[in-house]
């Protein structure tokens, strides 16, 4: 079974310092929760091609796994993991609500494998509680 969990929330800033700062990996620990560390594979800023590794804690589990950038314009950034526990996909996707305030939308996806697949449920509820707070944080964060 795949894991999709979509989050979305209006945050009053102009787009493009919204993408300025979400899209930064290495501001990620300030607005997710479970994300510890980031240390960069490649030279920032980020690129298409960009490697960064993430230390998260997410249901009682330390993760480590490393993240590629495969897409990038104004207002998407598409990472995938290129090592870890099991194959997942994120995906910032903005949209300009006014000249000051974009709606960003939080994808994660990915297939649990394992004993994981097993508890996709329960996996797929963790993380859509929360991307809610990470979202909820980084609006916080962007909006002061």
């Amino acid at each position: 079974m795949g894991a999709e969990v979509t989050t979305k929330i209006d945050i009053a800033r102009p787009l493009p310092e919204v993408a300025a700062y979400a899209f930064d990996p290495s501001h990620a620990p300030d607005w997710y929760a479970n994300i510890k560390s980031v240390r960069w594979r490649t030279a920032p800023p980020v690129a298409e091609g960009s490697e960064m590794d993430f230390v998260a804690h997410f249901l009682g589990r330390e993760l480590a796994y490393t993240y590629r950038v495969v897409e990038m314009t104004h207002n998407r950034l598409v990472m995938r993991t290129a090592q870890g526990p099991f194959p997942m996909e994120t995906i910032y996707q903005l949209q300009a609500t006014g000249p000051d305030s974009t709606r960003f939308c939080l994808i994660n996806r990915g297939e649990p494998k394992g004993f994981a697949g097993v508890v996709a449920p329960v996996i797929v509820a963790a993380m859509r509680a929360a991307n809610r707070k990470d979202v909820a944080a980084l609006k916080k964060v962007l909006e002061g």
